[in-house]
C-alpha cells in the first residue's frame, strides 16, 4: 500500500510539472485560433492518442474487455462536463491575464475542495479557514490593481478554480470504481465535443490558423491532456484526496517558472508576495487537518471517498 501511495504521489508531481508548462502552450495557441477551438482540438488529439494505448493494453492482457457499464459512461460524461467548463474558463481567462496569475488562481481549488465539503455536511478545520484567508489576501495582492480593479481574466480563473475543485472530487470518486483509462477517454471525448460545439457557435476558424497553432495544440493535447489528465486519473486510484490536492497545486509554481522562462513574465514585488501567500494558504489548508491513521489513509477505498 505504501509503495502504491508513493507511486501515486510521483505520478501527480509529474502531472503538476506538465500542467504548469502547458499554461504557456495554452496562451500561445490562442495567437492564431479561438479558445474553444484550441480546447476542442487538443482534447480530440488526446482522445486519438489514448485509444491505441487502451487497445494495446487490452491486447497484451489477452482478456476480452467488458462492455462499458452505465456507471462508467455516466462517470466519464460527468467528469467531461466539469472538465469542459473548467478548461474553457481557464482558456478564455488566459486571454485577459498572465500565465502566472492563471496558475496561482487556478491552484486555489485545493482550498475550494474542503470548503465544498461543507455543503455535504463535512466540518472544516481551522487550517482551512486560515488557509483560505491567506489565499484571499494573496489574491488581492496579485490581482487587484489601481482603483481596486481586477482583470476579467482573473475572475474567470477564480470561477474555474471552483469547477476544478468539483472535478478533483469527481475524479477521486469515479477513478476508484472504474477502469481509469476508459474513464479518461470518455471524459476527453465529452470535453472535445462540448468545446468544438462552442467553437462552432462563437468562433471562426481558418486552416492556416489551425496549422500555425499546431505546435501548441500538439503539446497541449499530448502532454497536457493525454498524459497529464490520464496520469491524474491513474494516480488518484491510490491517492488520498488531500495529498492529491497538495501535489497537484504545485502546478502554480511550475506555471510561474514556465511563464518567466518562456514568456519573460515578471511581477512586481507585491505580486510575488501575493503568490507566496496564496501558496502558503494552499499548503496550510491541506496540512493543518489531523491526518488519518495509517491503516485507514493507505486503503484504496479512502483514496476516492475522502474529501480534501
Amino acid at each position: 500500500m505504501r509503495s502504491q501511495a508513493l507511486r501515486a504521489d510521483l505520478l501527480m508531481l509529474i502531472t503538476a510539472m506538465i500542467w504548469g508548462s502547458v499554461f504557456v502552450a495554452q496562451q500561445l495557441g490562442m495567437e492564431n485560433i479561438g479558445p474553444f477551438l484550441y480546447s476542442g482540438l487538443r482534447f480530440v488529439l488526446a482522445s486519438l492518442v489514448l485509444i491505441p494505448v487502451i487497445l494495446l493494453i487490452q491486447r497484451r492482457s489477452r482478456q476480452p474487455s467488458p462492455p462499458p457499464t452505465r456507471g462508467l459512461l455516466l462517470g466519464g460524461v460527468i467528469m467531461g462536463l466539469a472538465l469542459a467548463i473548467g478548461i474553457n474558463l481557464q482558456q478564455v481567462g488566459l486571454m485577459f491575464t498572465t500565465v502566472t496569475n492563471s496558475g496561482f488562481i487556478t491552484g486555489l481549488y485545493v482550498i475550494v475542495v474542503p470548503l465544498l465539503g461543507l455543503f455535504i455536511g463535512q466540518k472544516s478545520s481551522l487550517g482551512i479557514w486560515l488557509g483560505a484567508s491567506l489565499a484571499v489576501v494573496g489574491m488581492f495582492l496579485l490581482s487587484v490593481g489601481e482603483g481596486f480593479t481586477v482583470a476579467s481574466g482573473d475572475w474567470l480563473q477564480l470561477a474555474g478554480a471552483f469547477v476544478w475543485g468539483i472535478h478533483v472530487l469527481l475524479v477521486g470518486f469515479f477513478a476508484s470504481r472504474h477502469d481509469p483509462l476508459r474513464l479518461a477517454l470518455i471524459q476527453f471525448a465529452t470535453c472535445a465535443v462540448i468545446s468544438l460545439a462552442l467553437a462552432l457557435v462563437f468562433e471562426t476558424a481558418t486552416l492556416e490558423g489551425i496549422l500555425k497553432a499546431g505546435p501548441a495544440i500538439l503539446y497541449g493535447g499530448i502532454f497536457g491532456v493525454a498524459i497529464g489528465f490520464t496520469l491524474q486519473v491513474i494516480a488518484q486510484q491510490h491517492a488520498i484526496a488531500s495529498h492529491a490536492a497538495i501535489i497537484l497545486s504545485l502546478e502554480a509554481v511550475f506555471a510561474a517558472i514556465a511563464g518567466a522562462l518562456l514568456l519573460g513574465e515578471m511581477l512586481e514585488l507585491r505580486g510575488y508576495l501575493g503568490c507566496a501567500l496564496m501558496f502558503a494558504g494552499m499548503l496550510l489548508a491541506q496540512l493543518w487537518p489531523k491526518p488519518l491513521p495509517i491503516e485507514l489513509s493507505d486503503t484504496p477505498a479512502n483514496a476516492g471517498a475522502k474529501n480534501r
